[in-house]
């Protein structure tokens, strides 16, 4: 019997109640892979800036990417480890480019990861912040292909095959946003501007690749959420990206007709995808949810955007939180019709 695989989607930027700030869908995460044997999951999800967890069958994929992997367009192959390479935007002040090098230097010392030499890109990147209407963050990037440019110099004279971007993130954040985010009420206000950098990377390079934000270091801020705090524990939050990326798989571009390994994952083999009820519009959880996938939607889950399945004419299972999401999702791993486990 092939093995029960399940993609767990927090989409980014949103103001998601869990998983809308600094890794903490990460127990989510690690509670649902304990009852499936694969779970296909995204950078928002798993990176929790200097915190990380090692989650054995959970695979680490950049939105992009899993995007025209659920479309069916590309597989995903498993690797033991990626040679990663460090990409640093050349508007980061010396002080806090040590920072971050000092960073990578340190997994590569106390995690044992492949991490290959850096390039520091050849014009700032110049990235401004935007705000939609309904209230998710995203954002633009002056030089973009100053960024492809650095990219393609990883992975030339490195041999990189995945990369880790830092870019430097103005500091005129707006200030009631960032305190609503910091007291765990509001949107995060760059993890949109994050997404649009890391989806230009992978669309173009077609390999892992993941951000970390280069940002002025702030005072301690009293009445810190704890679910926005591992973003106060050190002066990069590169540590987790770079855990990602390490054994995050590769994109398999051109299906083989006849030659495949039975490791590689595609869309046809996903049993059940996992989001918040009122996000689902991501082109994701639309390709899936026009597949045999079951989709599992979770009402506590608020974000700011409101964009229900019966909204889009999805079918879904509607539980109330994420333990609720885990008894389903054993039962349809048993071969059990979840209606045969409550009072009707």
């Amino acid at each position: 019997m092939r093995p029960y695989t399940a993609i767990l989607i927090v989409p980014t930027g949103v103001g998601a109640a869990i998983g809308g700030y600094a890794g903490d869908a990460i127990p989510v995460a690690r509670t649902l892979a304990q009852v499936c044997d694969r779970l296909i999951t995204h950078p928002n999800v798993l990176n929790g800036a200097s915190l990380y967890w090692n989650i054995p069958n959970a695979f680490y994929v950049e939105g992009y990417g899993l995007d025209k992997f659920a479309a069916g367009d590309w597989g995903l192959r498993p690797v033991r480890n990626n040679k990663v390479g460090l990409l640093l935007d050349q508007g980061i002040e010396p002080d806090l480019l040590l920072r971050h090098l000092q960073a990578a230097d340190a997994a590569r010392a106390t995690l044992g990861l492949t991490i290959t030499d850096y390039v520091i890109t050849d014009a700032p990147l110049n990235v401004e912040l935007r705000t939609s209407a309904s209230g998710a963050s995203w954002g633009t990037i002056g030089n973009p292909d100053s960024l492809l440019r650095g990219a393609e110099k990883l992975i030339q004279k490195t041999g990189a095959e995945a990369i880790a971007v830092v870019a430097r993130f103005p500091d005129d954040i707006d200030e009631d946003a960032a305190q609503n985010y910091l007291q765990g009420k509001g949107v995060d206000t760059i993890a949109g501007a994050e997404a649009v950098i890391s989806h230009l990377l992978v669309r173009h390079l077609q390999i892992p690749c993941a951000h970390s934000p280069a940002l002025a270091s702030t005072p301690p801020y009293p009445d810190l959420s704890p679910r926005s705090a591992a973003e106060e524990l050190g002066y990069t939050f590169l540590p987790s990206v770079l855990v990602g990326l390490s054994r995050a798989p590769q994109f398999i571009v051109e299906k083989q007709l006849f030659i495949s390994c039975q490791d590689e994952i595609w869309a046809n083999q996903i049993d059940a995808a996992i989001v918040p009820a009122n996000a689902c519009g991501s082109s994701a959880l639309l390709s899936l949810s026009q597949s045999h996938c079951q989709i599992i939607t979770v009402k506590d889950n608020q974000t700011q955007i409101q964009v229900p399945a019966q909204l889009l004419g999805i079918k879904s299972i509607q539980v109330n939180s994420y333990l609720e999401a885990v008894g389903v999702l054993v039962a349809l791993k048993a071969g059990i019709n979840p209606n045969a486990l409550v009072n009707n």
